[in-house]
């Protein structure tokens, strides 16, 4: 059956404090989509927003981020009295990260000195990887938020060790569990609300964590590191259509050697753990599982890496052993070569399509040079393309007539070229047709939510300021949603 999805980060959600939340406005919006009759929510990772507040680079790769915690739902759970009033900086399309987390850390930290432990909350607390989140966040609250590799040898090498006196710290442990648990239970009441209202999530997993990371922390035996805890080599691509130098993207590689001989436990946990939080894993950067991009620490571009086979039909395999239930999408964009697409297949994965990149014009006349199927996804764009309206403006004249007589040619002859274009998507015999929500919106670049290759604001700031716009957006879409 073929469905229809929206692409939303819940950082993007309207909120009162904001940046998206896992409350009233969340609930607003499953329902608002299942009305519509979109069956899937894509989100992006809810992990620890890390460096130039990526959810590519984050602290751990099973936490929350505490941010995306609903202060309402505190407030009727008893744990808050009254909820101060957000700045105005709460306004507007602009997320403003390092406002938004000085106020809502002081208000949690009021939620926690009113929160009574229960039974429930220690069985949470005892899971290995809960406790040890807790001590990484402590620790680096307590180094000046330092990347571990450069504290005092005895943080350093606690998890090995457990020689430093974690008593000291104990009370932000604790504060750091408490929002962990409390972010799990508004997440998965969020995620079972949605279910029954027919909206599956589709969540993200980036193939690689960040080394600023309780996972490198804690596991550092996985990866490529040298004595000091610095990565040897670095994650990213070579030079393509996003950056004539590549993508250094900091990350270090994994040590596959030491995970096969652990059968991959790593990676059956991590995603035994995201398979409980989202119905859908689609995984970053799949290719990966095939040949990845190995570039010298030493090296400032990605100029000269070297691409190397990694053991992808081994970790699948163990991967669907372990966890049968699992569903997987490939993130299988750029150029790959053919093996890529063979593993994909093998595990009757859906790939993706993204239109900005399939519509050629470089001809005559326009032409999709992408042969849709069944199985895959199509996209207008994702997270790291421009939006739709965007796209189609930065063309040349010559090309958005090409554009135009294309999309005439294959029946959509009224309206925008921004929503013929999402009418054409539709329209594919993909199963899944996803469509970012600013281009439902038809708004421009300013709505982007990522450039590749780039760091900092604006990049991940754009937020829906209400709901007004998407719902006259949605009635208009709503004909369209059901593509059986």
């Amino acid at each position: 059956m073929k469905e229809t999805g929206i692409l939303l980060p819940v950082a993007s959600l309207p909120s009162c404090t904001g940046v998206g939340e896992l409350g009233t406005f969340a609930y607003e919006w499953i329902d608002m989509i299942a009305e519509a009759g979109a069956g899937i929510w894509q989100i992006l990772p809810l992990t620890p927003l890390g460096y130039g507040n990526s959810p590519y680079q984050p602290y751990s790769s099973r936490a929350g981020d505490e941010i995306y915690i609903s202060l309402e739902e505190l407030r009727q759970e008893g744990l808050l009295t009254d909820i101060p009033p957000a700045g105005p900086w709460k306004d507007g399309q602009r997320i403003r990260y390092g406002k938004v987390r000085a106020y809502k850390d002081a208000i949690l930290r009021n939620a926690f000195s009113a929160f009574q432990e229960d039974e429930e909350y220690l069985k949470f607390a005892r899971q290995d990887w809960v406790r040890e989140y807790g001590v990484f966040r402590a620790f680096r609250r307590a180094e000046g938020d330092a990347c571990w590799n450069t504290w005092p040898a005895e943080l350093k090498a606690w998890p090995e060790e457990r020689t430093a006196d974690v008593m000291p710290y104990e009370g932000e442990i604790r504060y750091q569990i408490f929002l962990q648990y409390v972010f799990c239970r508004q997440w998965m009441k969020l995620k079972q609300y949605a279910n029954e209202k027919g909206v599956r999530i589709m969540g993200d997993v980036p193939f690689y964590v960040g080394v600023d990371s309780v996972d490198v922390w804690a596991q550092k035996e996985n990866f490529l590191l040298d004595a000091e805890g610095n990565p040897s080599f670095i994650a990213g691509v070579p030079p393509d259509y996003f950056s004539a130098d590549g993508q250094r993207w900091g990350n270090p590689i994994y040590d596959w050697d030491y995970m096969r001989e652990t059968g991959y436990r790593f990676w059956t946990d991590r995603m035994e753990y995201n398979s409980r939080l989202f119905d859908i894993i689609r995984i970053d950067h799949f290719r990966a599982f095939d040949t990845f991009w190995k570039i010298p620490a030493s090296c400032p571009t990605a100029i000269e890496g070297e691409w190397v086979e990694a053991p992808g039909y081994e970790v699948l395999d163990t991967l669907y052993r372990e966890i049968p239930e699992i569903s997987l999408v490939a993130e299988d964009l750029g150029e790959l070569r053919p093996q890529v697409h063979t593993l994909k297949e093998h595990y009757h994965l859906k790939g993706m399509k993204i239109l900005q990149f399939t519509i050629d014009t470089q001809g005559k006349y326009a032409r999709d040079r992408f042969r849709d199927t069944e199985n895959m996804i199509i996209y207008t764009g994702t997270h790291d393309n421009d939006t739709i309206r965007g796209w189609y403006q930065e063309q040349t004249a010559a090309k958005k007539r090409k554009i135009r007589r294309f999309l005439k040619k294959n029946g959509f002859k009224n309206g925008t070229p921004a929503s013929r274009l999402i009418a054409y998507a539709l329209s594919s015999p993909a199963e899944y047709a996803i469509l970012p929500a600013a281009d439902l919106l038809e708004y421009d670049s300013r709505a982007r939510l990522n450039t590749p290759s780039t760091v900092g604001s604006p990049n991940w700031e754009w937020k829906l300021p209400d709901y007004q716009e998407m719902r006259q957006a949605l009635k208009k879409w709503t004909p369209y949603f059901n593509r059986t």
